[in-house]
Order: structure tokens, then sequence, then C-alpha cells
């Protein structure tokens, strides 16, 4: 049975105490690094994903989430979106690893794949509605959410977003909350046309990971690697973008004062990855990270780097094969 997501705030709770919403025109919300930006075309890449049983998460991963295999041996899968054959999650089996506890720990909150529109979107929840699989929801103002947890506990977002021209800012501020979705509009815009997996146009759309502090966490992601800060009224949380997304790094203290990083006995998030458009943006975030004093480890033409908490990023050009 899947954990209902409750971690949030309304949108009253962020912004009932006054200002004025604006249209979200590009450009005029967010916060820029103080130095290197990444670039506008930058996207969230593959996740590579711990887990304790290979063949249980394939058939979750295949059968509850409709993604299809790429490739498969004895400790690994690869999985993407029905006809496409760019990756995007990497399952690598730990035999005996733990599951992930629902609090405690630091790391993966969740990873988020977005889904291409809104019909898309309302025929994975008559999917899960007929395999009879909870899940939880939001409606973040721009987009529309579902949340479940894998057979490790490990937490996944199925998505849409909203479309640009109806998002709004207050001052600087990109307004996003955690609001009741209308359910039965979203199945309405499914239609007729009955559910055949992810499907192509499908990506991974943000990584959310819970962190030890949030300043920190901006002084990594945003001043050191180069992301936009968009929404930080939020409680407790963070979120991050580049190119006007609304986010594709999200980042909480939700997870307790106690929290650790997962170890590699645990079922955990081992790597995500960011996509650059060019190899010369890779070489810039690098140098970036290196004079904040962040290592970075050089695998081929890929960059390797660890956030404060040990969470792995992989940083490379959007034509370089996976590793």
């Amino acid at each position: 049975m899947e954990r209902i997501n409750t971690m949030g705030a309304t949108t009253n709770d962020i912004f009932g105490g006054g200002g004025r919403a604006e249209p979200a025109t590009p450009g005029s919300f967010g916060q820029a690094p103080p130095s290197f930006r990444l670039p506008d075309e930058t996207r969230v890449g593959p996740v590579r994903l711990e887990i304790a049983d290979l063949a249980r998460s394939v058939d979750y991963y295949t059968g509850t989430l409709g993604l299809r295999e790429l490739d498969r041996d004895v400790r690994r899968a690869v999985l993407a979106p029905q006809g496409s054959v760019r990756p995007l999650v990497v399952l690598d089996e730990r035999p005996g690893a733990s599951p992930a506890p629902r609090r405690g720990r630091l790391g993966l909150y969740h990873f988020a794949i977005l889904l291409p529109d809104r019909a898309s979107l309302g025929r994975f929840v008559r999917h899960l509605a007929h395999m009879g699989v909870r899940a939880g929801s939001a409606d973040h103002l721009v987009s529309e959410a579902f949340y479940l947890q894998d057979p490790d506990n490990l937490g996944i977002e199925v998505y849409a977003d909203r479309p640009r021209d109806a998002w709004r800012r207050m001052g600087r501020q990109l307004m996003m909350a955690t609001d009741p979705i209308d359910i039965a509009s979203l199945v309405d815009a499914s239609g007729s046309t009955p559910w055949a997996g992810m499907p192509l146009g499908t990506v991974m759309g943000h990584v959310h990971l819970h962190v030890g502090a949030i300043e920190p966490a901006a002084a990594f992601y945003s001043d050191a690697l180069g992301f936009d800060r968009t929404v930080w009224n939020y409680p407790g949380a963070l979120f991050l973008s580049a190119g006007g997304y609304h986010h594709h790094l999200g980042a909480n203290t939700w997870a307790g004062a106690d929290a650790r990083p997962a170890s590699q006995g645990d079922a955990r998030l081992a790597e995500w990855t960011l996509e650059l458009p060019d190899a010369e943006g890779v070489e810039g975030a690098a140098a970036s990270l290196d004079a904040s004093g962040h290592a970075v480890e050089r695998q081929g033409a890929d960059v390797v780097t660890r956030d404060p908490w040990g969470t792995q990023v992989r940083l490379r050009a959007a034509d370089s094969p996976v590793r």
C-alpha cells in the first residue's frame, strides 16, 4: 500500500499575507546565482536507484508506472517510456537493502516523472484506480501531481504541468503550493483513450531531496552549481530551476533534525543526472563547483559531484551516453 504524501502548504499558508499575483512571464521571477548560471536548456536526466529485489521492482515500474525495459541483466534494469530509447530510471539490485524509512533519512524525497499533457495524467489516474493503487495528490498551481512509493518505499511523483501562461508570481517568487486537486476534472480530460503506459514525450521533470539545512543546500545547488531560486517561502523547502522552469530540484528539511544520509545498505537514490546542452556547460558547472570548494570527479566526459549530505549528481552533455 503506497504511503500518501501529506507534506506541503496551501496557497493561503504561503501567500495569504498579502501581495498581488501577476503573470509569471519569462524572466519575471526567480533569483539568479551570483556567478555561474546553468544554461537555459538544462534538464534532469535519469535517476539511478539501489533496490533490494530487481524482479519485484521491475514488475512495479513496468506494471504500475508503465515504463518499459530497455536493457536488463542479472543485477541491473534500464527503463524508459513507451516508444523511447532514452533511459528514465536505472535499477541496481543490492540484495538485502533495507527499505527507505518514512522519516529520518536524507537523500531522496521523490523523483518526479513529467507526462506530456493533462490527458495523459488523467489516464494514469484511471489506471491507478483500476489497479486499486492508492496515491497522494496535490495541485501545485504550476502542475498537478500524484505521489506513490515503490516496493522499497522510495518516493515517486507523476505529474503534468499547467500551461506557462497559467503560472503566477508574487514579486520575484513563483507561486507554488499544495492545494487539493480536482480529480474529477482531471479524469474527464483523459477522454476515452485507455492507458497504454508512460507515453512518448515523458521525461524526468525534477528531483526532490531531503537535506540537512536549507542554507547549505542553496549554497551548493544555487551559488556553486548554478540553479536559479524560484520559491523560497515554502515552509522548510527551497525550489530551484534553470531556464525559467518552476523547479528542476526541490530541497526540504522535513526528514527531521536527526536525519542521516542513506547508506550503502539502504534502498536509496544512488545518483541523479543533470543534462546540460553541451560540454562547455558541463565544464562551466565543474569550474564553478571547484571554485566554491566542492570536489568534482571526472568520469570520461561526465563530471560527478556530491552535495553536502553525500547525494551524488552526475553532470553530462545531453548527447552523452548514459553510464
